[in-house]
């Protein structure tokens, strides 16, 4: 099957001005890597020379201390080695460092983007890149840029060496670089397309497998093993289909590059024994030749054996600059603002609509909120009721400025009237338990303090004891019991809980509940929002729900559709 090719994205000068930027943080290593591999350069054209000189005076042709040379020989061979040691521990010590620290970049990146831009590339794909493709912009720029650079030198070192020696021999071995720098740029301008199509289908793979272990339990009971495993076996066989084409390709290309090398060795080494054989040269410079043919040409296949990593490092660029161009969310400070240090705040939507599918201001996807008004009094405890889909979680997140309004303003306002559009920076004032298990791997404590970092283990208790979820005392472990990924060990209705502790225990003006206890029972339900609603005498309330039982508790509702 022929392998459709798409465009890239970006062009290679575009790929080089982005990785200038992030090269940074890598110098270090970059520079060592490649001081250290100039001066193995240096060493072993030292040694070429002393071999040549070693040579001349033991048949006869020149003169010379044959012990000393030795001995110099042996040190430039022990120093060699000494370097190659260096190299490999500074790699082993600075390589993790700086690739941990160009993830940093990027997790930051994410969790700092907009909530509604990251969405379209799935999770799986997101982690693939995180880590595959931040490994090998790192070793491009630690370890092939830097390789790149000594191997240009060996071979302009070298061939200034052999010109000296034997021109005829030196110009023959140089006949092949133009025709290796015309296949090069062939060879990056194809395998681009090859690379950047069989990333995407590792990202895929990973992508599957990923969202099959998450949600193994409803593969199991809608007996779906088959088919997750089918496309599984859909996937790899594409992958496979791509990697043949890609190896072909490659296959070809470097045959041709070292046919052309062996001839060009073979026609060089054939005129340099007719030139032994008639004096032209010494047989310490055909011996000086034989070491300097390798490095001359070896130079110019490593940049050949370069290419692969050099096209798979430009197309990981590519695949990072697309998670760069995510929206970014400005957050400024807001913690000093006159509405922070109101004791109660309000929030107000003024003719506001909202789409999810059109961006903002183009009228192109359907109104999930249409010229909606509506004010959240302070201190009021407002029950959202209507059918799914028609906007009630939407409303949560318009307050808490992860999505943007098309037309109207969302306002936060104090006691006193003092009102701040909101925006990102005014999170400090809410306290949230989104709908479905949001808990993270580790212990119940380690959940809580995401709530209060400072909080007290009897603070703890209190937030745990105000969520009806004392059963954490009942365990051995107590606050040290772990949850695993989303709440894995509790049940759906303790997870909810521990969440709503996590809400109760941060410091807020708002406090919003989004399905807070869809998974409880209706005793449970109301002792919570008994105990919210006297916990939080002066807190504006607000909780989506679809239970009317629920409703009693609200000040005020809110009824969609």
């Amino acid at each position: 099957m022929r392998l459709k090719i798409n465009r890239t994205k970006y062009s290679v000068r575009q790929i080089v001005s982005w990785l200038w930027r992030y090269h940074k943080g890598c110098r270090i290593q970059a520079l060592t890597n490649m001081t250290v591999g100039l001066l193995i350069v240096v060493i072993g054209l030292v040694c070429v020379e002393t071999v040549k000189r070693l040579t001349d005076v033991a048949v006869g042709s020149e003169d010379g201390d044959l012990w000393l040379l030795i001995v110099v020989l042996s040190s430039m061979y022990l120093l060699e080695l000494a370097l190659h040691v260096i190299q490999t521990w500074v790699g082993a010590l600075l390589g993790v460092k700086s690739q941990n620290r160009l993830q940093q970049k990027f997790f930051r990146r994410l969790l700092e983007g907009r909530w509604s831009g990251v969405e379209r590339f799935h999770s799986g794909d997101v982690l693939n890149r995180l880590f595959g493709d931040v490994k090998d912009i790192v070793g491009l720029m630690t370890d092939v840029l830097p390789f790149f650079v000594v191997i240009v030198f060996q071979f302009v070192l070298s061939f200034a060496y052999l010109l000296t020696l034997a021109p005829e021999l030196a110009i023959v071995l140089l006949v092949m670089c133009p025709a290796l720098l015309l296949l090069s740029r062939l060879y990056v301008f194809k395998m681009r397309r090859y690379v950047r199509k069989t990333k995407d289908s590792n990202s895929a793979l990973q992508s599957i497998i990923q969202e099959s272990i998450q949600h193994k339990m409803v593969i199991k009971i809608l007996q779906q093993v088959g088919n997750m495993v089918g496309r599984l076996e859909r996937r790899q066989s594409l992958l496979r289909r791509q990697v043949r084409g890609q190896a072909r390709f490659s296959i070809i290309a470097k045959t041709i590059v070292t046919i052309g090398f062996s001839g060009s060795y073979i026609i060089a080494m054939a005129l340099g024994v007719f030139q032994l054989r008639d004096g032209v040269i010494t047989v310490g410079v055909l011996v000086a030749f034989t070491q300097l043919i390798g490095r001359i040409q070896r130079p110019l296949l490593d940049m050949a054996r370069l290419l692969p990593s050099l096209v798979n490092s430009l197309t990981a660029a590519e695949r990072l600059m697309e998670l760069e161009e995510l929206p970014v969310e400005v957050v400024a400070d807001m913690s000093s603002s006159p509405i922070a240090r109101e004791k109660r705040v309000g929030i107000r939507f003024d003719h506001v609509d909202f789409d999810y599918d059109g961006k903002a201001g183009d009228g192109g996807g359907r109104l999930v909120l249409r010229d909606f008004s509506f004010d959240f009094e302070p201190g009021s405890f407002t029950a959202i009721l209507g059918p799914t889909g028609f906007g009630k979680t939407t409303i949560l997140r318009l307050i808490l400025a992860l999505v943007d309004p098309r037309k109207g303003d969302i306002s936060l306002y104090g006691d006193d009237g003092l009102t701040q559009i909101v925006n990102p920076g005014m999170r400090h004032l809410f306290s949230y338990v989104p709908q479905g298990n949001t808990l993270f791997s580790g212990t119940v404590k380690d959940n809580l303090l995401f709530g209060n970092a400072g909080a007290s283990e009897s603070e703890m208790r209190r937030a745990l004891e105000l969520a009806k979820a004392e059963f954490v005392f009942d365990r051995p472990e107590g606050l040290y019991t772990l949850c695993g990924e989303q709440g894995g060990g509790l049940s759906e209705g303790q997870a909810q809980r521990i969440a709503i502790a996590r809400a109760i225990i941060r410091p807020c003006r708002i406090l919003l509940l989004d399905e807070a206890t869809s998974a409880l029972d209706v005793q449970t339900e109301k002792e919570i929002l008994t105990n919210i609603k006297s916990h939080y005498t002066d807190t504006t309330v607000i909780f989506v729900t679809h239970r009317l039982s629920a409703v009693s508790f609200a000040t005020r509702e809110l009824v969609l559709g």
